[in-house]
């Protein structure tokens, strides 16, 4: 494993991609209504992976300029598809945009991180937002790493873990909220909203 390169994880994407983005997963419609309300108007987001592509759509369908990024280019074709707009390939360890975005949105994708270069990731994301951006991500909650099931990793960190990997000093503001939930496996999963805004 290397940053947030994991061959197990992006091999469970690439065999699985068009299952994965044909189950009907619904946008995250109470999240990104909070995310959005926070944006100035046609804002510059970024979606790192961006899965299906649901996310993405639902922002561009409210106007705003939508950069839709995925790790795996299997993904990343579905979401193509999906959206009739190109999708970058990214992997998280080479977003290197600086000052370029209002928003970053990153949900059910940065607990694949390990947990050793998340703070480093979450440090490359607060680069990448204008001051004042907004940055939400999502993680099952847990209080030390591991795989599911499928192979895949997870960070699974503990709301408390969490604070301290976004640093002090950087966000004007980082609201953590739990919620209990499910995800591809259908297991009852807790999860973890985090939404920080970067310094004026």
């Amino acid at each position: 494993m290397r940053d947030g390169k994991d061959s197990n994880t992006l091999d469970f994407y690439a065999s699985e991609a068009e299952a994965y983005a044909s189950r009907g997963q619904e946008a995250s419609r109470a999240r990104l209504q909070g995310f959005m309300s926070v944006l100035p108007p046609g804002g510059r987001v970024l979606e790192l992976g961006c899965g299906a592509g649901q996310d993405s759509e639902a922002l561009l369908a409210q106007g705003f300029d939508v950069m839709p990024t995925d790790g795996s280019p299997e993904l990343a074709a579905q979401a193509e598809r999906r959206l009739g707009r190109p999708v970058a390939v990214l992997l998280f360890e080479d977003l290197a945009e600086h000052k370029a975005f209002d928003g970053v949105w990153a949900n059910a994708c940065l607990l694949h991180v390990p947990r050793a270069a998340l703070p480093a990731m979450i440090a490359r994301v607060h680069a990448a937002l204008k001051p004042g951006g907004v940055f939400y991500a999502s993680f099952k909650a847990g209080e030390e790493d591991g795989r599911d099931r499928f192979g895949r990793y997870f960070n699974y960190p503990s709301p408390e873990w969490l604070r301290g990997a976004y640093g002090t000093g950087r966000w004007s503001r980082l609201d953590i909220d739990e919620e209990t939930g499910s995800g591809y496996d259908r297991k009852p999963t807790e999860w973890l909203h985090a939404t920080a805004f970067k310094m004026p």
